[in-house]
C-alpha cells in the first residue's frame, strides 16, 4: 500500500490537470482527484519528522 500511493498521487495529479484544461470540466472528477491528492500529500507528509519533535528531542538531551 505504501508504494501505491505516490503514483496515485501522480495520476491524479494529471487527470485533474487534463480534466481542468477541458472547455466543460466535470466537477465530480475533479472533487475525487483533489480527494485523492489531498489524502496522498498526507500519507507521504506522515513520514517527515515534524520540527517541532526535533526541538524537544534536544531539549531533553540536555
Amino acid at each position: 500500500m505504501k508504494k501505491l500511493v505516490l503514483p496515485f498521487t501522480l495520476v491524479a495529479i494529471i487527470v485533474g490537470l487534463y480534466e481542468q484544461s477541458k472547455e466543460k470540466p466535470n466537477v465530480y472528477i475533479l472533487c475525487i482527484t483533489i480527494v485523492i491528492f489531498m489524502y496522498g500529500v498526507m500519507r507521504l507528509s506522515a513520514k517527515t519528522p515534524s520540527k517541532n519533535q526535533d526541538e524537544n528531542e534536544e531539549g531533553n538531551a540536555e
